[in-house]
């Protein structure tokens, strides 16, 4: 299972949903009509045991309704995003929750119409049972 990488936001026209408002004629001093949202890229763990592989992800401060993992054209995405439980207005903060974000490519092996997902205590299992293989097999050939 390799990883993939994110591209990096390119310094050109943002998507509609972030655009800027120029606040020079020059346009190189822009003000942020929205605060980007950063993602960082959660630590894992990956395991291969007797049924397939198992990938374990750290993920403080994650909720199930702000988990997304998706599998589409053998890549695996992991999506995750904090939403903190207002306790009252901030006077000093140290810490702040982080989104996440990471992908990785499936090897053929794995079936993915069978992975399983359980979010627990901040800790994502992710379960990737290996496809069944098939039993060799002749093939007929017909004369016409």
């Amino acid at each position: 299972m390799t990883e993939q990488t994110v591209p990096a936001a390119s310094p050109g026209p943002h998507p509609p949903d972030q655009e800027s408002t120029s606040v020079a004629a020059t346009g190189r001093d822009r003000e942020s009509t929205r605060a980007e949202e950063l993602f960082g890229a959660p630590p894992v763990d990956i395991f291969e045991d007797e049924d397939g592989l198992v990938v374990l992800a750290d993920l403080p401060g994650i909720a199930s309704e702000g988990l997304e993992i998706r599998v589409e054209q053998r890549i695996l995405t992991i999506t995750a995003h904090a939403q903190p439980a207002p306790l009252g207005t901030a006077l000093h903060r140290e810490y702040e929750l982080t989104s996440f974000f990471r992908q990785f490519q499936l090897p053929e092996e794995v079936d993915t119409a069978r992975i399983q997902a359980e979010l627990k205590h901040g800790v994502l299992t992710l379960r990737l049972p290996r496809a069944p293989k098939e039993p060799p097999r002749r093939v007929e050939v017909r004369t016409g």
